[in-house]
């Protein structure tokens, strides 16, 4: 089963708010931007309810070509993480009682 397109997204917020498809891929657009400009200039967005994205920086480290078995250095860099919130992930996978 795959997930819902942007445009699905779309048609289905402005049918439910009954606004028009425009101005919904208009705020998902602004969204959009808003979260990658926070995550760049403060480290970290949160979308509430749902989940948060944080900059981290990874050490450098030794690996291994999987083809050769050769030692490589994986230089350090800076990704980005999604952390899943609590109440999200408790809605999808219930707590385990004990």
């Amino acid at each position: 089963m795959a997930g819902m397109t942007k445009a699905q997204v779309v048609a289905s917020l402005a049918e439910k708010w009954e606004l028009p498809k425009k101005s919904v891929a208009g705020i998902l657009e602004d969204l959009t931007a808003m979260a990658v400009k926070q995550t760049k200039t403060v480290g970290q967005f949160t979308l509430p309810g749902i989940g948060k994205a944080v900059k981290a920086s990874r050490k450098a480290r030794m690996g291994r070509n999987p083809q050769t078995g050769a030692a490589i250095k994986i230089p350090a860099r800076t990704v980005v993480r999604f952390r899943v919130a609590k109440a999200f992930k408790e809605a999808i996978l219930p707590a385990k009682k004990k």
